[in-house]
């Protein structure tokens, strides 16, 4: 059977009787849940390559190709598609050749109804953690080819990431960055105004906007038109900053400048 569902599901089970019931179970349990069935792995591969799905749930114990050869044929053309082997055939041996072939997770099978609601949450939560990951990979990658300057912090305050722009714009490379605290690109005498009115400001308010110094790693300090704001992600902020004139503060120019009007300073903390 099959559905236009938000979530799409292949399953395969060489029982039809069992697939069958499994697949009624799961979208009663799961409304967000299209499940269509195949008897084998061949099928299977087939409907991969003729549909789309986001996340396979697949037996064990199947003729011709079992379980984890068919997981191993799947990875080699879809090697993000969340996989869960779904078995009456249990053993640490499957599961731990399941986790060496990339499998996403592992469930037993068991008598009962109450099986069928952990499944359904497992491919949920299999799909959903997919989902984010593709979004972070895709913000990453737009991170990376950015003109702007852009870094991340933890919670700490300390640099876990820095793109080429932004380290560029500080004098420093990106691997040296990672692991320092904010106050590096500040001089020290603003360091008191970050930590005492714009932190506060932008988790009182979600938004501050003013004029901050950061200085170069030659000791060029240049001026800043800055905006922070709070975004949905708790215990962060994203701070923007540009120059319009592309001086230091002594009003001289010491070297070619970047294109200051669209330097973008970001800081998660």
């Amino acid at each position: 059977m099959g559905s236009k569902r938000d979530i799409r599901v292949l399953h395969v089970d060489d029982d039809p009787e069992l697939a069958s019931v499994t697949a009624d179970m799961l979208e009663r349990e799961e409304n967000r849940l299209g499940v269509e069935t195949v008897t084998s792995a061949s099928d299977g591969l087939a409907r991969l390559s003729a549909a789309e799905f986001d996340c396979i749930v697949s037996d064990y114990d199947m003729p011709d190709q079992n379980g984890l050869e068919f997981l191993r044929a799947v990875r080699d053309e879809y090697p993000d598609l969340p996989f869960i082997l779904y078995t009456g055939k249990g053993s640490e041996a499957v599961a731990g050749d399941a986790i060496s072939a990339g499998v996403t997770d592992y469930l037993q099978k068991s008598i009962g109804s109450d099986q069928y609601a952990v499944l359904a949450n497992r491919i949920r939560n299999a799909v959903e953690r997919r989902d984010a990951e593709r979004e972070r990979a895709r913000q990453l990658e737009a991170i990376e080819t950015a003109r702007e300057g852009i870094s991340i912090l933890d919670a700490d305050g300390q640099y876990i990431y820095a793109n080429q722009q932004f380290a560029d714009l500080h004098g420093y490379d990106p691997e040296e960055l990672i692991g320092k605290h904010w106050e590096l690109v500040y001089p020290e005498e603003d360091v008191p105004e970050v930590r005492e009115e714009i932190l506060p400001a932008v988790e009182q308010a979600g938004y501050w906007h003013g004029e901050t110094v950061s200085p170069e790693r030659t000791g060029v300090r240049y001026p800043w038109i800055t905006r922070w704001r709070q975004p949905n992600a708790a215990n962060s902020s994203v701070q923007y900053g540009t120059s319009p004139t592309g001086k230091n503060v002594n009003g001289s120019f010491n070297r070619k400048q970047p294109d200051w009007r669209r330097c973008l300073k970001t800081h998660r903390i």
